[in-house]
């Protein structure tokens, strides 16, 4: 009776894990993530790092391969090819945001935007803020059709389920890597003070005589990403905590332009977005004609 009683349990816990995972949700929420991020890919190959595009004209000796790129094997870029993927990129996307052939197409716009962050990334820094967005561009097309429908899909709430542990791994490991290369001297050191006289706006610079608000600061934004696992709980728990989240993103914005857009962008897998409304579109006076007005109205 004990090993059947374990059995069991491990079953039932087994189920409501895989339960958790494939929750049913609206499917009208994949598609607007599909419009938010795929428009977001345009906006980032055009502005916030078409800088990229350099890359295709620097040396190839400054070409360090991140992991992937060496285990595939990828070359240094040339020019003809980031202009290529600039290209492509823009196309696709553009394609991809009209709801044609979801799959094929959203499967194109990943492969391109993960090559265009491996020629970003093999030359110096990595920016995490792309791990939740990259995570969301693979799962969105494993979805197929999405429309502005109340149905639920499980496929739909297993997408949106990685697109959300993404998000708070990305935070959660942040702290992580803060304290394993920093220690407990990046709580007590003058972590954000360097970052304000590096690259401090108006707003931050207001804050170099408050060094004891920013060591605060430093211990409020540890506790903050520790604590990300709230944002996969359910009511106002998770509602605070995602209003906290957009703040601090914002103040990191004002205060050393710091910007976190792709993984805000990602933020959008929390909110109910299937309670948009559908945009205006133009109809014609033939087929829809106006009601005439009730008497006594305006």
């Amino acid at each position: 009776m004990t090993n059947r009683a374990a059995t069991s349990r491990s079953s039932a816990l087994f189920n409501r894990w895989i339960d958790w995972w494939f929750v049913p949700l609206p499917i009208a929420r994949i598609f607007w993530l599909r419009v938010f991020l795929y428009g977001f890919v345009l906006v980032d190959v055009l502005v916030t790092t078409s800088w990229v595009s350099m890359h295709g004209s620097v040396s190839p000796e400054l070409y360090r391969p991140l992991w992937l790129a060496r285990v595939f094997a990828v070359p240094a870029p040339g020019p003809a090819f980031v202009i290529g993927m600039k290209v492509a990129l823009v196309v696709c996307a553009g394609v991809a945001m009209t709801g044609w052939r979801p799959r094929l197409t959203g499967s194109i716009v990943f492969l391109l935007y993960l090559e265009w962050m491996l020629i970003a990334f093999s030359y110096g820094k990595v920016n995490h803020d792309r791990v939740a967005f990259l995570v969301a561009l693979a799962v969105l097309p494993t979805v197929g059709e999405a429309r502005r429908e109340a149905t639920l899909s499980d496929a739909a709430g297993w997408a949106i389920r990685c697109i959300q542990v993404a998000v708070v791994l990305t935070y959660f490991l942040a702290a992580y890597a803060k304290l394993r290369y920093g220690g407990i001297e990046w709580l007590n050191g003058a972590t954000l003070l360097r970052a304000v006289l590096r690259r401090g706006t108006w707003l931050g610079d207001e804050l170099r005589d408050f060094p004891l608000l920013l060591r605060a600061g430093q211990y409020a934004l540890v506790t903050f990403e520790l604590a990300s696992p709230l944002l996969l709980s359910r009511g106002k728990l998770r509602l605070i905590y995602l209003w906290l989240a957009v703040a601090f993103h914002v103040v990191t914005w004002l205060t050393l332009k710091i910007s976190f857009l792709p993984h805000v962008i990602c933020l959008l897998a929390f909110t109910p977005l299937e309670s948009l409304r559908e945009p205006v579109r133009f109809v014609s006076p033939k087929l829809h004609r106006r009601a005439p007005p009730r008497l006594g109205s305006p």
